[in-house]
């Protein structure tokens, strides 16, 4: 598949489209979801163009997963979550609403649903404070 650069997670990487920013370094963007699945739901976006899984290099891959080690722990405390969820999607049959790569650590409630992955627009200014929570917790 050809990588779309126009895509919104290209524009946010780029800086032309906004984000809740919770983390940063050279080859990975982590951002809260605007529709999250549950409280804390987050995206670790690679910064190589890639469309899917299928497409990125096996360095950038394993950047997003370091990336997912360093950013759980941190969403686990603020969240005071009981479990996690990792998950990456590949075409839309599969879930992929964006074609460029990216991670989503879904936190999980004992006794909590979670919503449809990208039906229902979240609070963003209760998004905007958990993203800030959370970068904190990685600066301590």
């Amino acid at each position: 598949m050809a990588y779309d650069t126009n895509n919104i997670f290209a524009k946010i990487l780029r800086g032309e489209a906004p984000s809740f920013k919770v983390y940063e370094d050279e080859k990975t963007y982590v951002m809260m979801d605007i529709m999250p699945q549950t409280t804390g739901h987050t995206l670790i976006l690679t910064k190589e163009p890639a469309a899917n899984l299928f497409d990125l290099s096996e360095d950038a891959a394993q950047a997003c997963v370091v990336t997912a080690k360093k950013i759980a722990p941190a969403i686990m405390k603020v969240t005071q979550a009981d479990g996690i969820i990792l998950s990456q999607f590949n075409g839309e049959a599969a879930g992929q609403t964006v074609d460029h790569v990216h991670f989503h650590l879904v936190p999980r409630y004992a006794g909590q649903d979670v919503r449809a992955h990208a039906k229902e627009q979240g609070d963003f200014e209760a998004i905007k404070v958990l993203a800030e929570k959370i970068a904190a917790e990685l600066n301590q």
